[in-house]
């Protein structure tokens, strides 16, 4: 039987310069830097879905999450990855995505290299049991308030947190980015 700790993830350096490749048990049993995909799924009223992580998740159990996405798999862009995340939590694709920045973040269990992209969808949804208890829509300020009383991937609250401040210096930042 195949499990997520054995799945082959790509490792990098702190310059997102490629290392080598090692089973993701092993990334995170050593804290290697690794990259992954980050997308923010918005509705056309500009509301952002949020899921809850299960607690079985190897990283941030049980948290809220403000992206879908996941580890970039060995031979797999990060346009792939993407791809296959939304498909596999979401049960979303084909969609459109849209680039809107690399970030490096870094904390006590996690050391990633991620690539942060939009799309758009309505739903429903096709949730995967294995990595998603729920979800819903909200406003991204309000699930960025939410933040402030419920656990939320810290790493996932740092892209909201550059959206919102590119949204508040660009006016009609939410149509270029969804």
């Amino acid at each position: 039987m195949y499990t997520p700790g054995e799945e082959i993830v790509r490792i990098v350096d702190e310059h997102n310069r490629e290392l080598g490749e090692l089973p993701r048990r092993l990334m995170r049993e050593q804290r290697l830097v690794h990259r992954a995909s980050y997308i923010l799924v918005f509705n056309a009223a500009g509301e952002l879905f949020i899921q809850k992580r299960t607690t079985t998740k190897d990283v941030y159990p049980g948290c809220w999450d403000v992206a879908a996405g996941g580890v970039v798999q060995a031979g797999e862009t990060y346009e792939q990855s993407a791809e296959r995340e939304l498909a596999e939590e979401l049960g979303v694709g084909p969609v459109k995505l849209n680039f809107l920045f690399d970030q490096y973040y870094e904390d006590q269990e996690n050391r990633v290299w991620g690539r942060i992209f939009t799309c758009v969808h309505e739903g429903p949804f096709t949730l995967q049991a294995e990595e998603v208890e729920y979800g819903r829509f909200m406003l991204p300020n309000t699930a960025l308030d939410l933040s402030r009383s419920e656990s939320f991937t810290p790493d996932g609250i740092l892209v909201l947190e550059k959206l919102l401040a590119r949204k508040e210096e660009n006016s009609g930042i939410t149509e270029q980015v969804c």
